[in-house]
């Protein structure tokens, strides 16, 4: 089975867990079997590979999510970058044109693409499977699997089958409508649009081909900032007058808002959080070092992250977006490739921060025109190279690096170090990467 998740978005919803850098799909919020926390696309990518062992997983996503899905799921995924965003089309275009050109997937062969922050169960992937067998061996040219819906939703378009039975025809699709709207196509049978479908991979390289000007994934990807914004449901779904849908009435949960969101955890809090015996149906996620007293509240939700703090009540949390889009400031949390870092401490000409290494990873041999830095050692042990001269380090060392100086660092085992830059301007563009000195690191 070949899958395209679409890993896309800021999350501004789940702030102050997420933001541009680190979206929602990213926070580490659920138990896996072994009881650690893991994030929607670990969760997701894990319950594909329980299914189906074999499975083919590529995800469509930014440039600036790509070191936090190496990060969480590895390298062994494949990514498909898009250089900006231009909706679901382009972007599955894109991941299909990857698919053929690097993954050399045959056009005859089916693909499934989802969006990957549901929230789901593993009868929800063997769903999957089975419309993808009916893409490759049915003659429909695309299948939908349409959520069986629970309540009159303004949030989803509506997918209306022509019968009853577990697949059939589709007669048509309705955007986005009122509750009363709603409640009307579920009493013709109507089903959720989750954003899934299937297809053969030539049947949507065909369609992209009649809609853009292209020859191959690297001529798109030079095109695509020129394409034009366009759901694939508009430019594709909507037009084909042949498609199935499936109906799936399992576990679906589209985690988009701090409401959906706490319904789907399984404890009250995570994190240094105290509730008193008076608090009822609140939710708690903090993620500073400092504890969180909650007492007496009712159907609330609070956040603290390095990014602020969210008081909420749960219904009110829905509509949080254009409060935070009023908010300016410094990224304070990201992943990275390599591992991790917390900004500690902003100030005009300094910032400070805490940075995790993961074992085995190292930073960009690099260097800033504008600041000056210094590395303390606080755990673990590395090895540092600044202008070609290699040192070993651990907990209580100091490394100095004026500007200009080149340097990188490499974690042995698992390196953690408080990093502050000093100078004028401090911006995150003042970084040149260079190629590393051969053979001096492992």
């Amino acid at each position: 089975m070949h899958i395209i998740l679409l890993s896309g978005g800021s999350g501004k919803r789940l702030w102050p867990l997420s933001n541009d850098v680190r979206s929602k799909q990213f926070i580490k919020l659920f138990r896996d079997p072994n009881g650690e926390y893991e994030s929607m696309v670990q969760r997701m990518y894990r319950q594909i590979k329980a299914v189906d062992p074999d499975a083919s997983v590529t995800i469509g996503t930014a440039k600036s999510q790509v070191s936090a899905i190496n990060n969480q799921v590895g390298i062994e995924v494949g990514i498909c970058v898009e250089p900006c965003r231009r909706d679901t089309f382009p972007a599955i275009t894109l991941a299909a044109s990857y698919l053929k050109d690097f993954e050399h997937v045959n056009e005859d062969e089916p693909v499934v693409v989802c969006p990957v922050d549901p929230f789901v169960e593993e009868d929800y992937f063997k769903a999957l499977s089975v419309i993808s067998d009916i893409a490759a061996n049915d003659d429909a040219n695309l299948v939908l699997l349409g959520m069986e819906p629970t309540y009159p939703s303004e949030k989803y378009g509506y997918i209306i089958p022509e019968n009853d039975n577990n697949v059939s025809h589709v007669r048509t699709f309705k955007e986005k409508p009122d509750a009363e709207t709603a409640k009307k196509y579920i009493e013709e049978g109507a089903l959720w649009n989750g954003g899934v479908f299937a297809f053969k991979l030539g049947y949507v390289l065909k369609k992209a081909h009649e809609l853009i000007d292209f020859k191959d994934f690297h001529d798109l990807r030079n095109k695509y900032e020129t394409l034009e914004k366009i759901s694939f449901d508009y430019a594709v779904v909507e037009k084909e007058p042949d498609i199935r849908v499936m109906r799936f009435g399992g576990k679906w949960k589209d985690l988009g808002t701090w409401n959906t969101l706490t319904e789907a955890m399984t404890e009250p809090s995570i994190g240094n959080v105290i509730l008193s015996d008076t608090c009822e149906n609140v939710h708690v996620l903090n993620e500073l070092d400092v504890p969180v007293l909650c007492m007496g509240l009712k159907d609330m939700v609070v956040s603290a992250s390095a990014e602020g703090v969210l008081v909420s009540d749960k219904k009110e949390s829905s509509y949080i977006k254009p409060y935070v889009d009023r908010i300016s400031q410094q990224v304070m949390f990201a992943e990275k490739s390599w591992g991790s870092f917390h900004v500690l401490d902003v100030q005009d000409e300094s910032m400070t921060i805490r940075v995790t290494l993961m074992p085995g990873h190292k930073m960009n041999y690099h260097y800033h025109s504008r600041r000056d830095e210094v590395w303390t050692v606080i755990s673990g042990k590395g090895i540092v190279i600044t202008d070609g001269t290699k040192m070993n380090v651990g907990p209580g060392d100091v490394v100095r690096m004026p500007k200009e100086v080149k340097h990188t660092i490499y974690a042995v085992t698992e390196l953690k170090l408080i990093e502050v830059q000093t100078g004028r301007e401090i911006r995150v563009d003042d970084k040149v990467k260079l190629p590393m000195p051969e053979g001096a690191l492992p």
